[in-house]
């Protein structure tokens, strides 16, 4: 039995982890902000304030740090920004160096990150290897991973997880458009052309646990599926899925009208992304395509 630290437990890919873990027999200790510290018997922290107790930190054996503000939660209006990058970087940081200082640090802390890393690339098939792109995603992306340096200068093992679009019907992307679809109004968005780079929940869970195990894993992985799909295709797949026409597109100045910046490297970016170091490590991915990913969440 290992005993592991989630941040961000609360949430959909936290939540189901920390189901995962403790079915397989870990004891996983929730890291959790004050407001939810009486209902979640868990370890409190607030990097507000850079409050964190190194003394419940002792002795783990892994950490994953999910914590963070949702970047698609609203428009990025320069208060927003500044708070999702704050809920990210500092948060991170303050982790990371309260780790390097143990006496008994975690073998492993992984570490959020997103295939926004990347930025608008086209049709650039994009692996681990890559750099970074530009714009306030890709920025974020690339202070958030350096953040846990701290951590990996003390000899912890660290991963940073590039996340795709994660689909589940319990959260995320799929529930908001899902509703629409069924109602015969889903379309593309803009062009259409521009690359999606998803993985279904439960091959997201997998994979963490497969970085959590794996000692030659390390640094940035990617975490999506093998075949990344173009807006009009996941549109189609969908529409496939449920029986219902999908010709109402949705032109790129709308979006743009109605999100802001947050349309143009969003919605409207492309990122053709391949996940080459979990492949090359073994990992066997349980819904590697999206029409069967979507027959299995929709079934």
């Amino acid at each position: 039995m290992s005993t592991i630290l989630v941040s961000g437990s609360h949430g959909l890919i936290g939540s189901a982890l920390a189901r995962a873990l403790s079915a397989g027999g870990d004891r996983v200790v929730p890291l959790v902000r004050p407001a939810s510290a009486p209902a979640s018997h868990g370890l409190v922290w607030d990097p507000a304030t850079g409050r964190v107790d190194p003394g419940g930190l002792e002795g783990l054996d892994a950490v994953v740090h999910l914590a963070g503000e949702n970047i698609a939660g609203g428009r990025w209006t320069l208060t927003r920004r500044d708070r999702i990058r704050r809920s990210r970087v500092d948060s991170t940081a303050l982790l990371a160096q309260t780790l390097a200082r143990l006496a008994r640090p975690p073998r492993v802390l992984i570490c959020a990150s997103a295939v926004g890393y990347y930025g608008d690339r086209g049709d650039e098939v994009l692996r681990e290897d890559s750099g970074p792109g530009t714009g306030y995603l890709p920025d974020l992306c690339r202070d958030w991973e350096a953040a846990a340096s701290p951590a990996r200068a003390a000899g912890i093992r660290v991963v940073y997880v590039r996340s795709g679009t994660v689909l589940s019907t319990a959260g995320g992307m799929l529930p908001r458009v899902l509703p629409l679809f069924r109602l015969g109004l889903g379309g593309v968005l803009g062009s259409g052309a521009q690359y999606l780079s998803w993985i279904a929940l439960a091959d997201h869970i997998g994979a963490l646990q497969h970085a959590l195990g794996s000692d030659a894993i390390a640094g940035p992985v990617n975490l999506v599926a093998p075949q990344a799909v173009t807006n009009r295709e996941f549109t189609r797949a969908l529409g496939r899925a449920l029986r219902r026409p999908t010709l109402l597109p949705v032109p790129a100045a709308a979006l743009r009208l109605a999100f802001g910046r947050l349309a143009d490297e969003a919605l409207l970016a492309s990122a053709r992304v391949q996940p080459a170091r979990l492949l090359g490590s073994g990992y066997r991915f349980r819904f590697p395509d999206l029409e069967g990913a979507l027959e299995g969440l929709l079934r």
